[in-house]
């Protein structure tokens, strides 16, 4: 390992994060009781420009009389660049800052950005005397945002997960998309005709790279990777295949924008019984072999050595915070 320490962001399940519209007050209570790990009020792209002082009474009260249990709760604020964004920081910390635990920002686009918000809030808390830090949700959907991501990500101690807002990246890089998330047939690869003449049409996936580029920036700051909408809540398999691919370039969560996705969601996101199991195993035989004076054993025909430990421990730690149980040993 490096000399430089990587100093990890407080510890959350960030499985799913559900979307709640700040100006639907009927869906507040039905949120709280949802199996959904974070839930976000929003108050920027869900709400109309009319409604959004509403809204923020809205939330304020939903943070003061709802019972959220042991929910995490987040507010998405509305851009640096319009006349909302003071208003919606300073009533909404003010107003439910006891009960708020994360701040989400939208189209972040420089370090700048987050010192803004950080000043802020920072200010309310230290007037109003909490010693409990609000924490910060980053979301990376622009050009600009991608192009800092790396600075972004280390501004502020306040700073938890970056999040991958596809539809306004998509529309930031001008992208030839209309969809939200999800493949796109024209981004393909044409095989070389065979013996027969035939040829194939490969899809590929058109946000690897802007989703992998965020993971490694979220996680050389020690922060969590977190993939955004899918828009086609009528998919159930295609929501799954973009959130198993995000999991697997490392993201730990997905936004469910329907609350049916929430359930899909912690379904990817939560690992197997089995992959505990082997987890378990991994760490017992290395710890076996490091007694034995080893660096390196194998268990089921494949070699296993101090990295394996480093990955086995994620999982283990990822289903200590589920309360995932282990498989039933053959």
């Amino acid at each position: 390992m490096s000399f430089t320490i990587v100093e990890e962001a407080r510890a959350r399940l960030n499985r799913s994060e559900l979307a709640v519209p700040g100006s639907r007050v009927e869906l507040f209570a039905k949120a709280a009781k949802s199996a959904a790990d974070v839930i976000f009020l929003d108050l920027e792209d869900a709400v109309a420009p009319g409604d959004k002082p509403k809204a923020r009474g809205n939330i304020v009260a939903a943070l003061n009389e709802v019972d959220w249990g042991a929910k995490t709760v987040s507010v998405r604020i509305n851009g640096l660049d319009t006349h909302f964004m003071y208003r919606d920081v300073v009533e909404v910390v003010e107003g439910g800052g006891g009960r708020l635990d994360l701040i989400m920002i939208p189209k972040v686009g420089t370090a700048a950005d987050v010192y803004a918000l950080d000043l802020l809030v920072t200010q309310i808390e230290q007037a109003k005397g909490w010693t409990r830090r609000i924490g910060f949700e980053l979301i990376i959907e622009t050009a600009l945002g991608m192009a800092n991501v790396d600075a972004i990500a280390a501004a502020s101690k306040r700073n938890e997960s970056l999040h991958f807002g596809v539809a306004d990246y998509a529309a930031s890089t001008k992208a030839r998309t209309t969809g939200i998330g999800g493949a796109n047939p024209d981004y393909a690869v044409l095989t070389d005709k065979d013996a027969a003449g035939r040829r194939e049409l490969h899809w590929g996936d058109m946000w690897h790279y802007a989703l992998s580029r965020m993971v490694v920036a979220a996680r050389a700051r020690g922060l969590r990777p977190v993939d955004g909408p899918f828009g086609d809540f009528s998919d159930p398999d295609g929501f799954r295949a973009q959130a198993r691919r995000a999991a697997v370039l490392g993201c730990e969560g997905k936004w469910a924008i329907h609350p049916s996705q929430v359930a899909l969601a912690n379904e990817v996101f939560s690992p197997s019984a089995v992959e505990v199991d082997k987890a378990r195993r991994i760490l017992a035989a290395m710890e076996a072999a490091q007694k034995d004076g080893k660096g390196a054993v194998a268990l089921d025909g494949k070699l296993i050595d101090i990295a394996s430990i480093r990955q086995a421990e994620v999982l283990v730690k990822k289903a200590a915070q589920i309360g995932a149980p282990a498989a039933v040993a053959d």
